[in-house]
């Protein structure tokens, strides 16, 4: 059976295919330098664990406490290595990204103080963590205040509104990489260097917290690279490589990662303590393997927005301007749009492909949410997905794959259900 022909036998018609292979050729300079970078970064992570000397007994788990667990320390010694941080806390304690926003927030912070994001809006489930929509245990409920300084219209940093918003009791200032659910540019690491640089001329002991979701390995540098105090993320996002079941990381200073080890575990007992269950070999595995399939997620999304942007359809970013983090956003226009594209990825899956997606009223957002993700792993956002609130301009969001081949099967799908819809017309050559 030919290429094609088992592209057709999965339901891609010849004119989606031909469509989407145009597109591909056109980028392959484009893929050549992700490879490069992709290269260093690899290296880089091979370099901390020959470092720390990673050894097979380090893959081995502990239960109960926890006590002695060299595989668990050694782990957090190469993310701090490879992260250039003075420490780090990596967990399956950490249930998700959110969590660790929220470790490293209420960890840091004390009643009186103010949290300032100068990223504009932070993601829809921080709202709740910080306060601004009531919820039970949220910061606001501790006296600690929230602000905010929205970005500027180019997606620059507003340092003047900065200057004046920070308070004699600012705190922790939060700078989120990525877009959210949102249209606005991802922030580049150069980009937040400079805001860290202007936040600390300003007040040296401002500690400033970079959520780093969906942006790991994306560049050969960090936002720790560049100052920040605290970089955070998920490992079931890009540094997990799709292995990790579970779990977060905190990188950063010794100060603030002793912090969070005491908020999570409990204050004496700090990273002493906390079993890895054996998942200690999937979490170095999943390192090892985060840059080559972060480099796959990110050519999928540039395939993903030249093909969108061709047919006319808003992208952010666009086909050809740099990269920041592995999301690509579609602006459909319609909630139908949004939907049949979430069906495209969903039937592409290698799990749970017959199935549906649906909107639904997702815990801790305030518009229906439709997800698709046939994962290994559930709600593993570094495998192909896509997801999106159902509510104007009605974007899709869509990020992953852990190879690419899977990741240019999602988008010809997704774009076959568009068309099976009547919601697009494929140009011809």
């Amino acid at each position: 059976m030919t290429k094609e022909a088992m592209y057709q036998s999965m339901g891609i018609s010849p004119e989606v295919l031909r469509f989407g292979e145009r597109i591909e050729a056109s980028l392959e300079a484009r893929f050549r330098k992700i490879d490069e970078r992709m290269e260093y970064n690899q290296l880089k992570v091979l370099h901390a664990m020959q470092e720390k000397h990673v050894a097979m007994e380090h893959m081995g788990e502990s239960t109960g406490y926890g006590y002695n667990d060299d595989g668990r320390d050694t782990l957090e010694e190469v993310y701090a290595a490879a992260f250039h941080t003075e420490a780090a806390l990596v967990r399956p304690q950490i249930t998700c990204g959110t969590h660790a926003l929220a470790l490293a927030l209420f960890s840091n912070l004390r009643p009186g103080d103010e949290l300032l994001y100068i990223s504009g809006k932070p993601y829809d489930t921080l709202e709740e963590v910080i306060g601004i929509r009531p919820s039970m245990g949220s910061l606001k409920e501790y006296q600690i205040s929230y602000d905010q300084v929205d970005l500027l219209p180019d997606g620059g940093f507003d340092f003047e509104g900065i200057r004046k918003a920070i308070k004699p009791n600012t705190r922790i200032v939060g700078i989120q990489r990525s877009k959210g659910y949102q249209t606005r540019k991802t922030l580049s690491v150069d980009q937040i260097g400079e805001a860290i640089a202007f936040v600390k001329s300003i007040h040296k002991d401002l500690i400033v917290m970079v959520d780093n979701c969906y942006g790991e390995f994306v560049e050969t540098k960090e936002p720790s690279d560049v100052g920040a105090d605290m970089t955070v993320g998920s490992l079931i996002k890009n540094p997990g490589g799709g292995l990790a079941p579970i779990g977060g990381y905190i990188a950063g200073t010794k100060k603030c990662i002793e912090n969070a080890a005491c908020r999570l575990t409990s204050p004496g007992l700090g990273k002493e303590v906390g079993a890895t269950l054996g998942v200690n070999r999937s979490f170095y595995q999943g390192f090892f393997l985060a840059p080559v399939v972060t480099a796959n997620a990110l050519k999928g999304a540039i395939l993903a927005a030249n093909l969108y942007e061709t047919l006319g359809f808003p992208v952010v970013p666009d086909g050809r301007e740099s990269r920041h983090d592995i999301i690509q956003a579609v602006t459909l226009g319609t909630p139908e749009g949004v939907i049949a594209f979430c069906k495209g990825i969903q039937a592409a899956a290698p799990v749970d492909s017959y199935v549906t997606p649906e909107p639904w009223a997702m815990p801790g957002y305030d518009s229906d949410v439709i997800m698709a993700a046939g994962a290994f792993i559930q709600g593993s956002s570094i495998e192909l997905s896509a997801d999106g609130p159902i509510k104007p301009p009605y974007a899709v969001y869509f990020q992953g794959g852990l190879t690419y081949p899977h990741a240019k099967l999602g988008i010809l799908m997704s774009l076959q259900k568009l068309k099976e819809a009547g919601l697009v017309t494929i140009p011809e050559p």
